[in-house]
């Protein structure tokens, strides 16, 4: 029982570690003044709630929290009546990227703060009713409801209240939005420079003076009930490494999860992620195979292509194959994992370049290299410096009829996100835009 994650709030009440972590979800709710007890108005209808139980563990994959979370069974909610506004940006994993080459040229370091229980401080603007906690109910009050004044778990709008909370707090720090990454804000004072990646209740600080960046750091916690994680050293399942030297970022125990569910962890290696000039088809006349088990597969795949520029490319092609795979599609996906196997600890490392701030992008293409649509495959990648930040691997929208249409629709592409991250880069280092070089083909 300790070593799993009950199914509902009646199996882990057997369990002391699990009662602890539902009363101190409880006391934060309560701490937090998010609801009160009431009778339900005539018209309303309160929403569930449930327990969700997760283990949290570390990169090693040891068990470092017992969680427990109250959640809305928002799923009940109709748009235009229980909510409006439900969207909340979060920092794309490119920026992310593009802030550890920035910390690595600078040679700042980078931060990582997490927000106890983030949905709790969205003050809500919709009157919202729910039932009270199963298990938690109180004694010859069974039948009244609880009035939510701040958002939780599992309601529609709860990442929008709380993602608006957040920006009104350090908007009034001093700091600005970023306006072509909404995620990503930044203070500069003097010579100074500060900036903080937001995804979800993860922050992402960095900036060259470890003084404003503690003051920051100390502002937050009187502010919000807030972990400081110190430096950046595990982030979305990708583990970070700072030395003096240089900063790795890699998912390594993420990719030994991935063998670990497809039965390969004792799998031989190969040495290519697919073979050379393989044509895979929609159309193939191989048996089926579990096609829920595949798109796992695959999905886990494409969110190690984060960390792995070397397999973008097959994943990209085996991804194509979702909707009816075969056991010709599996044998590609396994070639896959049978590299990832021999190639664990590869990541990407990010150091201090001569070639300074300077964007460079390259990008190719095959041609009607799809056996059923003909349509040709955009390859791309740029660099900060030396240090790589983004790739992509993706079938082109439209057939080209011809090699070298090929070609410009994949540069059109690459230079569009040049253009981005050229202004993204200007507007973070406060300097005027400089030209990106592509080189095509």
């Amino acid at each position: 029982m300790g070593s799993e994650e009950p199914s509902d709030h009646r199996q882990a009440s057997k369990e002391h570690k699990w009662r602890c972590a539902m009363e101190e979800e409880l006391e934060s709710i309560r701490s937090n003044k998010t609801w009160q007890l009431t009778t339900l108005p005539p018209g309303q209808k309160p929403i569930g709630l449930k327990w969700v139980y997760k283990l949290k563990k570390d990169s090693a994959g040891r068990v470092v929290k017992y969680k427990a979370r109250l959640v809305a069974k928002g799923y009940v909610q109709r748009p235009g009546i229980d909510f409006e506004e439900v969207f909340a940006p979060v920092a794309r994993l490119e920026t992310v990227r593009l802030l550890i080459a920035l910390a690595a040229q600078e040679k700042w370091e980078l931060h990582h703060m997490d927000v106890k229980s983030a949905f709790l401080n969205g003050d809500l603007s919709e009157e919202v009713y729910v039932t009270q906690p199963p298990g938690y109910e109180k004694k010859g009050d069974e039948d009244k409801v609880l009035k939510l004044s701040k958002a939780l778990y599992g309601l529609r709008q709860a990442p929008r209240a709380w993602n608006s909370k957040l920006d009104q707090t350090l908007v009034s720090m001093g700091f600005e939005k970023c306006p072509l990454e909404h995620a990503v804000y930044k203070k500069f004072s003097g010579n100074s420079t500060l900036l903080v990646g937001v995804y979800v209740d993860d922050l992402i600080i960095t900036g060259g003076s470890s003084k404003e960046i503690a003051e920051i750091k100390e502002r937050m916690k009187r502010k919000f009930c807030m972990s400081d994680l110190g430096l950046l050293s595990y982030y979305l399942g990708i583990e970070v490494k700072q030395t003096q030297s240089a900063i790795t970022i890699s998912q390594s125990s993420y990719a030994a999860q991935i063998l670990e569910k497809c039965g390969m962890a004792d799998c031989y290696s190969t040495k290519v992620p697919m073979e050379p000039r393989q044509k895979l088809s929609k159309h193939s006349k191989n048996p089926p195979v579990d096609a829920t088990m595949y798109r796992s597969i695959v999905g886990s795949l494409r969110y190690l292509v984060h960390s792995r520029p070397d397999i973008a490319y097959a994943v990209g092609i085996v991804s194509r194959f979702m909707e009816s795979p075969t056991t010709e599609h599996m044998a590609a996906v396994k070639q896959i994992l049978r590299y990832v196997k021999g190639t664990l600890d590869y990541g990407v490392v990010y150091k201090f370049s001569e070639m300074g701030l300077q964007l460079r992008g390259y990008s190719d293409s095959d041609h009607a290299g799809d056996v059923d649509d003909r349509k040709s495959t955009t390859g791309a990648v740029f660099y900060l410096g030396s240090n790589l930040i983004t790739w992509l691997s993706q079938k082109q929208k439209v057939v080209a009829i011809s090699s070298c249409e090929a070609e410009y629709i994949a540069g059109a592409t690459a230079a569009c996100q040049g253009v981005w991250l050229g202004r993204l880069l200007a507007d973070l280092m406060k300097k005027e835009v400089e030209p990106v070089s592509l080189k095509i083909d």
